[in-house]
């Protein structure tokens, strides 16, 4: 089993925190993962972590502790554990509006009235444990219960391809989902198959919108697009040219304090905010573009 070293800060600025997280990612060795939180404590203060599979550069680390203001790294070797089980022994399912998220070594606990969307624990990102992906199933929920019916969705940045699954398991027509990251298409691929909807969720590689499959299918009357603040705000112009009048988009990872700035870019793009739900310290945003 690969062995893993994690090297943590804290720092009082969200922002040079973001950034500095973006700096460990160029690092050499670079990291598998890297994180970026505001410790729910009151104090202002946000986490900023990095997990290796070789040993950091601690002098490297030093630096740009230094340069971003932030308190010297903390760095660990982790003892080896074999997270697959610990994640199915430790993640619960969830339940999110009429949609239940599980593991297969939960499937004797699914409800009989429940939407079931099996994600591995193997491939736990996105599993619905994450405030972004509950706030997305249950705005998703939301709008399927007011009587709206999705003939074209798009999932950008889909991840797991949850979203899309969920979207698939209450329309009758197909849904795409997409990612800029290949590996991630592969996987959302192999959650498709898990819950036999091969044949009402296609999966391409794309960068926001740029795939001629995505083009073919616009104009769309509900996009999902759980990814980061800048991204989202990025895509914006790109949302509102391939939503139809009167179509939503809901919008995720987002922090309670860049919530603003995101509806903000959106509204200009003719697409203000019509509900706004906070889990935790993540927002999701609920918009429509205007007829």
């Amino acid at each position: 089993m690969p062995k893993t070293w994690t090297a943590f800060t804290t720092l009082s600025d969200k922002e040079q925190a973001e950034a500095l997280g973006l700096a460990i990612e160029e690092m050499d060795p670079e990291p598998m993962g890297v994180g970026v939180f505001e410790i729910e404590d009151g104090s202002g203060m946000s986490e900023v972590g990095g997990y290796f599979t070789e040993a950091p550069d601690e002098v490297a680390l030093a630096l740009l502790a230094a340069a971003y203001g932030a308190k010297p790294f903390v760095v660990s070797k982790v003892p080896d554990t074999d997270w697959v089980d610990k994640v199915r022994r430790e993640l619960t399912p969830v339940e999110a509006g009429r949609f239940f998220v599980y593991g297969s070594h939960d499937a004797d606990k699914i409800p009989d009235s429940a939407v079931p969307l099996l994600i591995e624990a193997a491939m736990a990102f996105g599993t619905g444990h994450h405030g972004t992906t509950q706030g997305c199933l249950e705005a998703l929920d939301r709008l399927a219960t007011e009587g709206f019916i999705g003939k074209h969705v798009a999932d950008i940045g889909c991840g797991t391809a949850v979203l899309a699954m969920g979207a698939a398991c209450l329309w009758p027509d197909m849904i795409i989902a997409s990612d800029i990251d290949e590996v991630a298409v592969e996987v959302a691929e192999a959650n498709v198959r898990a819950n036999n909807l091969s044949d009402k969720v296609t999966c391409v590689v794309a960068a926001g919108f740029e795939n001629p499959e995505l083009h073919a299918r616009a104009p769309y009357d509900l996009v999902f697009a759980n990814i980061l603040k800048q991204p989202l705000i990025d895509l914006a112009p790109d949302m509102a040219s391939h939503i139809a009048p009167g179509g939503y988009a809901i919008l995720s990872g987002i922090l309670t304090w860049q919530a603003d700035e995101v509806v903000e870019v959106y509204t200009a793009q003719g697409m203000p905010q019509l509900r706004r739900d906070t889990i935790g310290e993540w927002v999701t945003l609920t918009l429509q573009r205007s007829q």
